[in-house]
C-alpha cells in the first residue's frame, strides 16, 4: 500500500489522542451495572507499550482450516443430534487433509457453552437462555483434538441481534438487562442490535468474554470475523460521538474515533486472552478489500504493523483471479505489501462455497480455482488458508473444485 509509514504512525497518534481523551469523553463509560461484572482495566493505553506479545510455539505446520459457522451446528435440539453432526463435520475436514477448525461460539452475545456472561444461544434449544443440559463446547474442543486438529473459538463481538435472528432475547443478555438504563451500550440498524465499542463498559465485557473461553477451555485460539460497525451512518452511535466531540480539544472524525475504539477493543481482548493463557493465539478474518475494513472501523493496517493487536490475520479472499472490481492476485498482493509486525501470520480465507457455482460469468466452475489459490498463497508465503464453509465440504456443487484442493493440499511441506 502507498504511504505505509505515514499511515503507520497516523493510527498510533489516533490512538494516543483518544487514550489521553478517555476520562472526559467517555463519562458514561464509567457506570457500572451491578448485574455484570466491573469493566477493569479500562483499554486506554498504547498497545506497543503495555500490550506486548507473548511468545507464540513455533508451528511449521501449513494451517489449513475450515470455517464451522453458527446454521451448521443447530442439529435437533437434542445432545445425540448435536454432537452426531459436529462429528460428522469434523470427520468430514479430517479425511479432507485440514487440520484446523473455526467454530462459532459465539454468533449473537449468547454462547454454546456455560457463559456468567451471556446466555445460552437459541441454536442448541430453539429459545435463548434455555440450558440444553450438556456443555457443547466442551464436547467439540475435545473431540477435535481426538483428531490431533486445532479448534479456534470464533466470536462475533459486536452482534445482538439481526432483524429475524435470534426471535426473541433471553432475560440475561446483555440487552434485556442493559437496555433500559444504558441504552446508549447498543447501537440499532436495520432491526438489528449491536454492541457500541465506544465505551469501555462494552469494550471489556467482549474481552471478558473471550478471555472466559480460554480460561475454561483448551482452545487453540480465539477469532474474530469480519462484522464491526453495521453501517457509516452517524446516527448509530452519534451521542457517544457528541459527548467525545465536546470534551476534547481537537476531536477525530467520525471515522477515525470509530477506529480508535474498535482498536481498543481488539488490543483489550488480545491482552486478556494472553494473560488467560499465553500460548491461545487471537486472529480476525477481515473482509478481503481494504476500503470495506475501513468503512466498518476496521483498522487492519495498525492490527498488522504494531504488535499487542492480533497473533494472525485472515483476510476472505473471496474473488476470482479475473473478478474485474478487484481479483484474487491483487487482493493477496495488497495484504501481503502490509507492513506486518515479525510474529504476525497471514492466512488466505477462501471462497469454497462460490465453487461449481457459475459466479463471475462462471469463473467459479473451473476445477482448480480453489487449488489455484491455495498455490498462489503458498508462493506469497502465507501461513496457510481457511475455507468457507463446513457446509460445502460435501456437496455436488463444490466436489470437483474440493478434490483439487485437496490434493494441493496434500503436497504442503511436512511439519519439521
Amino acid at each position: 500500500m502507498h504511504n505505509k509509514t505515514l499511515r503507520r504512525l497516523g493510527h498510533l497518534a489516533a490512538w494516543l489522542m483518544l487514550a489521553a481523551s478517555v476520562g472526559a469523553a467517555w463519562l458514561l463509560g464509567q457506570a457500572r451495572p451491578s448485574s455484570l461484572p466491573s469493566p477493569s482495566p479500562s483499554p486506554s493505553q498504547n498497545p506497543t507499550e503495555s500490550l506486548a506479545p507473548s511468545p507464540q510455539p513455533a508451528k511449521s505446520q501449513e494451517l489449513a482450516g475450515v470455517w464451522v459457522p453458527y446454521m451448521a451446528l443447530a442439529a435437533n435440539g437434542t445432545q445425540e443430534g448435536f454432537e452426531d453432526n459436529f462429528r460428522g463435520i469434523a470427520d468430514s475436514a479430517k479425511e479432507k487433509g485440514l487440520n484446523a477448525l473455526f467454530v462459532h461460539v459465539r454468533p449473537f452475545c449468547d454462547a454454546l457453552y456455560p457463559s456468567q456472561l451471556y446466555p445460552w444461544s437459541h441454536l442448541l434449544t430453539g429459545e435463548q437462555g434455555k440450558d440444553p443440559g450438556f456443555d457443547p463446547l466442551a464436547f467439540m474442543v475435545e473431540y477435535t483434538h481426538s483428531l490431533g486438529m486445532e479448534f479456534h473459538a470464533w466470536i462475533n463481538p459486536l452482534r445482538v441481534k439481526t432483524n429475524q435472528t435470534p426471535g426473541a432475547l433471553a432475560p440475561n443478555s446483555p440487552y434485556t438487562q442493559l437496555k433500559d438504563d444504558y441504552p446508549y451500550y447498543f447501537m440499532e440498524w436495520e432491526g438489528g442490535v449491536y454492541l457500541n465499542p465506544a465505551y469501555p463498559y462494552v469494550r471489556t465485557l467482549i474481552a471478558q468474554g473471550a478471555a472466559e473461553i480460554v480460561e475454561n477451555y483448551p482452545v487453540d485460539g480465539v477469532h474474530f470475523d469480519d462484522y464491526f460497525y453495521p453501517a457509516q451512518d452517524e446516527s448509530l452511535d452519534s451521542q457517544a460521538y457528541a459527548l467525545y466531540t465536546q470534551t476534547v480539544g481537537t476531536p477525530l472524525s467520525l471515522g477515525d474515533w470509530r477506529s480508535a475504539n474498535i482498536d481498543a477493543m481488539v488490543a483489550e481482548v488480545y491482552h486478556r486472552v494472553k494473560a488467560a493463557n499465553s500460548q491461545a493465539v487471537f486472529g480476525i478474518s477481515p473482509q478481503g478489500n481494504l476500503a470495506n475494513d475501513a468503512e466498518m472501523g476496521a483498522d487492519v493496517a495498525a492490527w498488522c504493523a504494531v504488535p499487542g493487536y492480533l497473533d494472525y490475520i485472515c483476510p476472505q479472499l473471496y474473488y476470482g483471479f479475473e473478478n474485474p472490481a478487484l481479483s484474487y492476485t491483487e487482493a493477496l498482493d495488497d495484504w501481503v505489501e502490509l507492513t506486518r509486525h515479525e510474529n504476525l501470520k497471514l492466512y488466505a480465507g477462501l471462497a469454497l462455497y462460490k465453487a461449481g457455482s457459475g459466479e463471475e460469468d462462471g469463473a467459479w466452475d473451473q476445477a482448480d480455482m480453489i487449488s489455484r489459490q491455495i498455490t498462489a498463497a503458498r508462493e506469497a508465503e502465507c501461513g496457510g488458508i481457511v475455507l468457507y464453509s463446513s457446509a460445502y465440504l460435501d456437496t455436488q456443487q463444490t466436489q470437483a473444485a474440493l478434490s483439487q484442493a485437496v490434493e494441493t493440499l496434500a503436497q504442503a511441506e511436512p511439519a519439521n
